[in-house]
């Protein structure tokens, strides 16, 4: 493992890199150039982008996308009742990649501490995302928990809706579950 990582925030020279990477490790149709310049503009706020990239010299291993408050939708797989902060300063965690050869080594904390350094230069005050029940050891949940987050609820087969997504566990009918999971800014982590 190169220890040499570099970090730097996500730019369109590496979107081709990252829909690859996203879509072996999330399922195929998971990303596309639309997508990924959408959400990488969603998280630009005052001049700050809050998503990033991780390298091994010329190998992208990680990147990290983070939709900037008030920039993303809150819909009905979100519980802004239960956040204990304002949704107008909650940013949202789309998604954190690393490679598989790369795991467990503190990239995607990495990614996750300067995303919200960001989001705090933008004004945020927590971060929401998503988390993948049915990870391999259900490892997405214990990272983001690791690093802070709390659980607010669970929602059953969340990614079912998604036109083009094809699950890499379950195929096009996702019956895969999602933690909602919350990390406040004013906690140890950060």
């Amino acid at each position: 493992m190169n220890k040499n990582i570099i970090y730097r925030p996500l730019a369109p020279q590496d979107y081709q890199a990252v829909i690859a990477l996203g879509n072996f490790v999330h399922g195929e149709g998971y990303m596309d150039t639309v997508k990924v310049k959408q959400w990488v503009e969603q998280g630009i706020k005052d001049q700050v982008n809050a998503s990033y990239v991780a390298y091994d010299k010329d190998k992208l291993v990680g990147f990290r996308i983070t939709f900037a408050a008030k920039q993303w939708h809150i819909d009905k797989w979100c519980s802004p009742v239960k956040w204990q902060v304002a949704p107008a300063h909650v940013c949202y965690f789309k998604c954190n990649t690393v490679d598989e050869n790369y795991r467990g080594h503190g990239i995607g904390s990495k990614l996750l501490k300067l995303a919200i350094n960001a989001v705090k230069k933008q004004g945020a005050q927590a971060g929401v995302s998503h988390l993948w029940m049915q990870s391999p050891g259900n490892s997405a949940v214990k990272y983001f928990s690791k690093c802070g987050g709390t659980l607010v609820t669970q929602h059953p087969r969340r990614w079912n809706e998604l036109e083009d997504y094809i699950c890499t566990l379950c195929g096009k009918d996702c019956h895969c579950s999602a933690a909602e999971m919350i990390i406040l800014f004013d906690k140890k982590f950060v």
